[in-house]
């Protein structure tokens, strides 16, 4: 089928609206019409060139829509189901997968064999490499049964597509990293989409002091809308926290990607503390600790889409947003078209925006 998809084709360049070529679901694939898609960080990381990938290709990771077809040997998802989708597709017998750790699995096995038709391509033929195997700045997906995950039809599809990249992440390294439990301290670096979700995860958790941090104001505004309790700058953070705390948090998360923050997450945390880092770190970039303050006990971990086990994690935060437990709305900076999408690029370089989502007619 043909759609209008946001096309870049070349590191460090606007990208273009254009028709493109979706093909049919082979076996264990589905085809998606897809109705929103959030404009993540981890995006322009790939369009600025931080990230090295295969172009000409379509971006966009953080989606929704609707199945419109399957192929052979899907069981899992049928026309009509509501989905969200993710970019971490699991085989489901791996190693990685067989041990509850789906978000780690690297089977070729999902991939369309290398003899096949290309999934996606221009009107000229060139075929267009899956971009974190979804390309969701498109009208249609087509992806692997295990990339995404049917959903309550009473969940709003705009606010669902965050949970696929930017919910999972955050909620997930509260929920599933850290195992935050009531009255513990949480410390979140970054109060963007990521951040943002983590804040609200540790307030359902029942965290004691959940502190955000930020350099932005309006953003240090949101996080406490989202249930921080309390909110900084990034200068003297430290300081504060040790004299709010008596000696650190038991948790930090940093959700911004550079080296300085990861850092902070491991000088924010008590004797005994985790510190999970979320953030897309580029390569050719590494963090330094001090040697002597391994012996305080702490730990320091990676996490990726924070370690959710999706058929399991994604209808359960779709309940909690039903419910009322888990903030979506405040989430969402605006809703654009396909062809702003220059734009919500320019926003996020500029540091002072939370989440545009594109939505398609």
């Amino acid at each position: 089928m043909k759609v209008e998809a946001a096309v870049l084709r070349e590191p460090r360049s606007p990208l273009t609206i254009e028709t493109i070529e979706v093909d049919a679901p082979g076996p264990r694939e589905v085809l998606i019409r897809t109705a929103a898609c959030g404009v993540c960080r981890s995006d322009l990381h790939f369009v600025d060139g931080a990230f090295p990938h295969p172009m000409p290709m379509v971006p966009g990771h953080e989606a929704a829509g609707v199945v419109l077809a399957v192929g052979d040997g899907v069981v899992s998802v049928k026309p009509g189901d509501h989905v969200v989708t993710f970019f971490t597709v699991f085989c489901g017998a791996c190693e990685f997968c067989a041990s509850g750790r789906p978000s780690l699995c690297v089977s070729p096995a999902t991939r369309r064999p290398k003899d096949a038709p290309p999934r996606l391509s221009l009107e000229d033929g060139t075929p267009l490499t899956p971009f974190l195997n979804l390309s969701g700045f498109a009208g249609a997906m087509l992806v692997h049964e295990n990339a995404c995950v049917a959903i309550d039809k009473a969940m709003p599809l705009d606010r669902a597509a965050l949970l696929g990249c930017a919910v999972i992440t955050g909620a997930g390294a509260v929920f599933n990293d850290s195992k935050v439990k009531p009255g513990e301290s949480v410390a979140v670096i970054g109060a963007g989409g990521i951040g943002l979700a983590a804040i609200n995860a540790a307030r359902i958790a029942g965290a004691g002091v959940i502190a955000a941090i930020d350099p932005v104001a309006d953003k240090r505004d949101l996080a406490l809308k989202m249930g921080a309790t309390h909110a900084f700058a990034p200068d003297d953070t430290a300081r504060e926290l040790m004299a709010l705390t008596g000696g650190g948090v038991d948790y930090a998360i940093e959700a911004v990607g550079r080296q300085a923050t990861a850092e902070l997450a491991w000088a924010l945390l008590k004797r005994g503390g985790t510190a999970t880092i979320l953030g897309m770190i580029a390569p050719g970039h590494s963090v330094s600790l001090p040697g002597p303050s391994f012996l305080t006990g702490k730990k320091l971990q990676g996490s990726l889409l924070g370690s959710t086990r999706f058929p399991i994690d994604l209808p359960r935060l779709v309940r909690m947003y039903l419910d009322g437990l888990l903030d979506l709305d405040t989430m969402v900076a605006e809703r654009i078209a396909l062809t702003d999408i220059n734009a919500a690029f320019d926003k996020l370089r500029a540091g002072d925006s939370v989440r545009s989502v594109v939505v398609f007619e």
